[in-house]
């Protein structure tokens, strides 16, 4: 039984509470008024940028021990520049939005003229935590908040007795009154503020993710798994209960059906769009291989709050979910660089909709030798069963090249490898790549700037032969002509060798596409491994233990750095999708877009080769290490000690070599992989010969790793 002193003190603890943080607003204006940048403040905080933009918009607080370094910074700025805590001035009622542009795969606003759009009315049934409700005030007008979309990109229903929440991010709840799916897509769209504003002038702003999970299901009359046949399918029966609801209710559903990933809408009304995405983990929506941990599972032990913070930090730093990673990161290339602008017709002042420069506005002719098996092109083309040979198929893939280790080589005590970060995004960067469509020369000069696929006889360039041919995914030198993308010729150019390219499909209309697209995935990326213990210009040494402790640090941030790597891989991967479940030599949905582009994904994966052996040969040259396996981004190195710090090759003042590679966090650069014994390496030959490629199983001894970059 507690005493009366013990009650006062705890009373009394109650009653003191926390000091109350000034307005979100005011946060903003007095960091302003001290001429601090947010990335400097983050950096005096020693958090993220992102965190400090959550505070500055009110989507989330700071916590203990920041929330009260933050106060004293605020309270001493106020008293600095003779300010006071006030509430910002109300956003005003309207905005401008601009024209939105039409797509192809799914309901697109017609065009018309930018239109003022009116602001939702704040919901009646939103419950949020005392604290944050005190300090959510009105958000100005120069705020990156759009007022629309105050409550965040998405929601996760959770139903417990009796009642259903929308779990938003930033830990806010809303009470969710509808009663069917009908009426929870109505609510979405009138009430919950919900969405995420437009990544690109031209383009549209995403629609509303809304997660069910296995009690919602219940509650709204959908099952907790689909049948064999529905799962077959990827979709719900036609005849289902809910299906019948959406259709009295004229609501419509994509061709792909009420499926894990569901997209509900209406006719958009002018500018404005009625669609909601409807997200089922239960049915597989969140296919383990990108979006968990295949051995440890963790999202099916999250509850709605943790999804909501795991699935919207995604959204909010990648872009809002579309499906799977790979769909999402595709996506992400056109939200960034939609293919049509809404322009002014002079003559009648009417809006129409142009091609968009820059971006991929159109379909054109597939080139034969860099379509994959199976595509129409190649009907009656070649005998069936003919394997298509290098001089027939453009074969730019990712490195699967394994050797077996010298004499002096098994003398060294382990076998290290190493993992380029982000290698696909970081091929990816500054990139030239064609925007319009092929043009077919023969016997044309070689142009390293002028993107395409060139027929060119590379066997002459000499390799030392404890390196890896950089012609071929395989490693081995090539045998006579074959078909490469522009950076492999060049690459050869760049080793001093001359190239006479006996034909080519060149095109002259091209750009940096997919810049943008990087910067965006880097930040990610970046912002995220932040969260997790690991930044920018750490000692060598000190990066290696935070990464050895970041997967442990926080599991849902290490899940949504799982997913934004998953993206950038796939998203390249989708630019030659492959058919499925399509007869050979017929045309497969994929084909049809404007993003269907197999040179860019062929410029990108002979980038990341290149760029890797361009270090390999500086570390050669360097000091004398050759590499004994490579998988994807990884490489093996024989080493004395088990570290990466062992054997990479320094400058005499100790610093990392000028153009080798080097240790660090950011895109491009290195992180340890995994570290064997050579003895281990050796029975892995002896066991399976050539068909083993160490580099694929050094991580986990003996297993291949998860889908990772």
């Amino acid at each position: 039984m507690p005493n009366e002193e013990e009650l006062f003190a705890a009373v009394d603890a109650l009653l003191a509470g926390e000091p109350e943080m000034p307005p979100p607003a005011e946060r903003a204006r007095l960091r302003e008024a001290a001429g601090i940048t947010q990335a400097r403040l983050a950096q005096a905080l020693q958090t993220t940028t992102q965190s400090v933009k959550n505070w500055e918009s009110g989507r989330s607080e700071p916590r203990p021990p920041r929330r009260q370094a933050y106060q004293r910074l605020l309270n001493g700025w106020a008293a600095q520049y003779d300010t006071q805590p006030q509430a910002a001035p109300a956003a005003p009622a309207t905005f401008t939005a601009a024209a939105p542009s039409p797509s192809p795969r799914e309901p697109a606003p017609d065009l018309e003229p930018p239109a003022p759009t009116n602001g939702a009315q704040p919901s009646s049934s939103s419950r949020r935590p005392a604290k944050q409700r005190a300090t959510k005030k009105p958000v100005a007008p120069t705020t990156a908040v759009d007022p629309r979309f105050e409550n965040g990109p998405l929601a996760v229903i959770d139903c417990e007795d009796g009642q259903v929440s929308a779990y938003c991010v930033g830990g806010l709840v809303l009470d969710v009154p509808a009663k069917s799916i009908p009426a929870l897509v109505e609510w979405t769209l009138k009430e919950a503020r919900l969405g995420q504003a437009r990544l690109h002038r031209n383009g549209k702003d995403a629609d509303p993710v809304v997660v069910l999970m296995p009690s919602a299901l219940e509650r709204y009359g959908l099952p907790a798994a689909l049948s064999e046949e529905e799962r077959r399918a990827g979709r719900l029966a036609a005849g289902h209960k809910v299906i019948k609801q959406l259709e009295r209710a004229d609501w419509q559903l994509t061709q792909r059906g009420f499926g894990p990933w569901a997209r509900i809408f209406r006719p958009a009304e002018g500018s404005k769009r009625n669609c909601v995405q409807l997200c089922i983990p239960a049915w597989n929506a969140l296919d383990v291989r990108e979006w968990d941990n295949r051995d440890n599972p963790l999202l099916p032990t999250m509850g709605a709050a943790e999804l909501a913070r795991f699935l919207g930090t995604y959204a909010t730093r990648v872009m809002t979910p579309r499906g799977t990673t790979a769909v999402t990161g595709l996506e992400l290339m056109v939200a960034l660089h939609p293919p049509t602008m809404a322009v002014k017709d002079e003559a009648t002042g009417e809006w129409r909709g142009a091609p968009a420069p820059g971006a991929l506005t159109d379909v054109y002719e597939h080139v034969p030798c860099e379509v994959p098996d199976g595509h129409p092109v190649l009907k009656g083309k070649y005998a069936r069963f003919h394997q298509r040979t290098p001089a027939e198929m453009l074969m730019e893939e990712p490195y699967d090249w394994c050797r077996p280790l010298t004499d002096e080589e098994c003398m060294k005590r382990f076998v290290v490898g190493i993992d380029v970060n982000m290698a696909f995004a970081a091929a990816a960067n500054r990139l030239t790549v064609g925007l319009g469509g092929p043009t077919h020369v023969t016997n044309p000069a070689f142009d390293p700037k002028l993107p395409g696929s060139w027929l060119v006889d590379l066997s002459h360039v000499e390799i030392d032969p404890r390196l890896p041919s950089p012609f071929t995914p395989k490693g081995t030198r090539p045998e006579g002509p074959a078909w490469y993308a522009t950076p492999t010729v060049a690459y050869a150019v760049e080793l001093g060798y001359p190239v006479q390219p006996i034909e080519a499909y060149v095109r002259y209309e091209s750009g940096a596409y997919l810049d943008t697209w990087y910067t965006r995935l880097r930040d990610a990326y970046m912002e995220t491994m932040a969260d997790l213990g690991v930044v920018s210009g750490m000692e060598e040494q000190a990066f290696l233990e935070a990464m050895a402790r970041s997967k442990s640090v926080d599991p849902e941030m290490a899940l949504v750095l799982k997913a934004i790597k998953a993206t950038a891989k796939g998203g390249i991967g989708k630019l030659r999708e492959r058919p499925r479940n399509t007869p050979l030599f017929e045309p497969w949905p994929a084909l049809s877009r404007k993003e269907w582009r197999p040179d860019i994904r062929a410029a990108v994966l002979a980038t990341t080769r290149v760029n890797m052996h361009r270090k390999m040969m500086k570390v050669a040259a360097a000091a004398g290490l050759y590499p004994v396996a490579i998988g994807t981004d990884c490489i093996v190195y024989p080493s004395d000690g088990p570290s990466p710090l062992d054997f990479l090759p320094r400058t005499p003042d100790g610093k990392p070599l000028p153009g080798g590679f080097r240790l660090g966090v950011s895109p491009g650069m290195v992180k340890h992989e995994g570290t064997q014994t050579t003895l281990w390496a050796e029975e892995q030959h002896e066991q399976h010969g050539p068909a083993i490629n160490i580099a694929r199983i050094i991580k986990n001894g003996g297993q291949a790793a998860d889908n990772e970059e």
